[in-house]
């Protein structure tokens, strides 16, 4: 037994859940509001026999324990493990070298979270933090949200700072480690943020890892931030993650502003789910962050700033998030501040008037056009063929190349070659190292899932031809995990440093495996109406056992016979070609 395995069987679904949920008894099973929308009838199911739960609601989805945890918290499958495994008493394997400054990174949290505590004292009761208080009175923040925010003042004073952090016990060294401190040409040191209202930045898991910093009066820069130190990487930053991560995963949407005083307003007006890039191009970090809680993203883009380069980068988010990125358009000059202190319900109807990227590139680059002209056909193909050529989504691609040919008039196979044209062809993949560890025995709990990863890791070639298997046709979490890692991997070697040390064992086995590699174009295309058999099978069993109201399922389209009935008859077609050509053979 695998120590994955071990975990599962010491964990109580039930017991997880119930400690976050108010679970009600239903039959054998257990029913709750589900926690992760918005319901007034309860559609979140527990089945304790099969330890998996699932949402017939809005999210319809669902999963075993550890698919509840990742989605709660937000976390990643390793993650997730190693949350259980420490609550089950379960040992798990690292063949990871020790993170060695891990003393010191925790270190560098405190001193910020100790000087984080300074300055919001500072600016509740400090005489000289007058104009601080004042300003924020202006902007119209109460003091709950200064609280909430825990906003500060740095005393305009060279030491005032490095005084009382090294008299509780931080040295001078730890303070220029952490950016608090600057070192001056002589050696000396001086307290970096002077006379500026502090926005304390936190990580996902709240750690303090930086500071913002505003000016008080005209001078320039406005803004400051704390360095690149071991715990801040503003790249990969994003301001209030950690107070709008839980309505994030409650709505199933993040909106993302620019600026500190964007994301405090909105929270102020009860709009929790937004947060800052603090003002830099967002990053594929922190897509990648805003991923492990939503894929729906919504850019607030003032009209003026939603140019070429802007959609362009909007493609490539919505490539690492695997979903649509939409905009939502501020009126011409306005911050999200503006607009939200003006009106709430204008911001309100701006966000539920969001657009997908492409549907506004569409819309601007055909504004005052005239088709049937051939040079405004031009104008407009050169525009948005490259933004087409950038998607990755094969059926969105299709979508938006025949939007433009009925746009366009041009003929769909014309712009289809001019977009190939124009797709730069991407270095040959690197060949898969096999293994040099032993074949090992792992449990198999569902042997179609790990023959299916088995033929791809195997037979990298058949990337292209995968877009058709969804994770959650894999509903063994690890399984899971390590095809959507490999989805993202250029090859074995990458995959294994995505993944957690305790999975490795689980993919030298799966390389390992001998399998029938003749007619491959046959074979994989089998095992994917398999498992989205197995796993359309598995949610009507659940429907049944739960005895949920099925009529508003089949009205949101998730009609499980339907989708079963469509199955059986694409396996039948497949089992009547296949036996008509092996009967030509014979």
């Amino acid at each position: 037994m695998s120590e994955i395995d071990e975990v599962k069987q010491k964990t109580d679904i039930v017991d997880v859940i119930g400690q976050s949920v108010t679970l009600t008894k239903s039959g054998r099973n257990f029913r709750a509001l589900c926690p992760f929308h918005s319901e007034t009838a309860p559609s979140f199911y527990v089945f304790p026999e099969r330890q998996s739960w699932h949402c017939f609601g809005a999210c319809n989805t669902g999963g075993d324990v550890f698919t509840f945890v990742m989605k709660q918290q937000g976390i990643e499958f390793g993650e997730a493990l190693r949350l259980l495994a420490e609550r089950t008493g379960v040992i798990l394997p690292t063949r990871v070298v020790p993170d060695a400054r891990k003393d010191e990174r925790e270190r560098l949290y405190q001193v910020n979270a100790a000087a984080a505590t300074y300055f919001h004292e500072q600016l509740v009761s400090s005489p000289g933090a007058a104009r601080a208080r004042d300003y924020l009175l202006r902007r119209g923040f109460t003091s709950e949200t200064a609280a909430a925010f825990q906003l500060g003042y740095g005393p305009n004073s060279w030491e005032a700072l490095k005084q009382h952090l090294t008299e509780i016990g931080y040295s001078e060294k730890e303070l220029l480690d952490g950016g608090l401190l600057v070192e001056n040409d002589d050696g000396s040191t001086r307290d970096r943020f002077r006379n500026r209202l502090m926005f304390p930045i936190h990580d996902a898991r709240s750690h303090t890892t930086g500071f913002g910093a505003r000016v008080l009066d005209d001078s320039l820069p406005k803004y400051t931030n704390s360095p690149q130190t071991l715990v801040f990487d503003k790249s990969g930053t994003l301001y209030a993650i950690d107070l709008a991560a839980p309505s994030i995963r409650k709505q199933d949407r993040t909106v993302l502003v620019e600026g500190y005083m964007d994301v405090i307003t909105a929270h102020q007006n009860g709009f929790t789910n937004v947060v800052a890039s603090m003002g830099t191009s967002i990053t594929e970090r922190q897509v990648t962050t805003l991923k492990k809680l939503s894929r729906n993203i919504i850019l607030a883009l003032d009209a003026d700033a939603a140019g070429k380069e802007a959609m362009r980068r909007c493609v490539d988010y919505e490539n690492t998030l695997d979903t649509e990125v939409q905009v939502m358009l501020l009126p011409s000059g306005n911050d999200p501040d503006d607009v939200i202190q003006e009106n709430p319900t204008t911001w309100r109807d701006l966000v539920e008037q969001a657009v997908p990227v492409l549907d506004y590139a569409f819309g601007m680059a055909s504004t005052g056009l005239d088709f049937t002209r051939a040079s405004d056909k031009s104008r407009v193909t050169d525009e948005l063929l490259p933004l087409i050529a950038r998607i990755k989504d094969s059926i969105r691609r299709d979508h938006y190349l025949t939007k433009l040919a009925i746009l366009t008039g041009i003929r769909y196979n014309v712009l289809e070659t001019a977009m190939q044209d124009r797709v730069v062809k991407s270095e040959p993949r690197k060949a898969s190292r096999k293994s040099d560890a032993k074949p090992t025995t792992a449990i198999l709990s569902r042997p179609v899932e790990e023959q299916c990863l088995s033929l791809l890791l195997q037979h990298p070639e058949l990337k292209d031809y995968s877009e058709e298997l969804l994770p959650e046709y894999f509903q063994n979490s690890q399984n899971r995990e390590i095809f959507v890692t490999w989805k993202q991997s250029a090859d074995l070697e990458s995959l294994k440093e995505r993944l957690d040390p305790a999975m490795w064992e689980q993919v030298d086995s799966l390389v390992s495996q001998e399998l029938f590699t003749d007619k491959l174009e046959q074979r994989f295309p089998d095992y994917v109406r398999r498992l989205r058999e197995d796993y359309h099978r598995e949610i009507k069993s659940k429907e049944k056992e739960s005895n949920i109201d099925l009529t508003r399922l089949q009205e949101q389209g998730l009609d499980s016979n339907t989708q079963l009935l469509e199955i059986f008859n694409q396996k039948a077609r497949t089992n009547r070609s296949a036996r008509d050509g092996s009967g030509t053979n014979t």
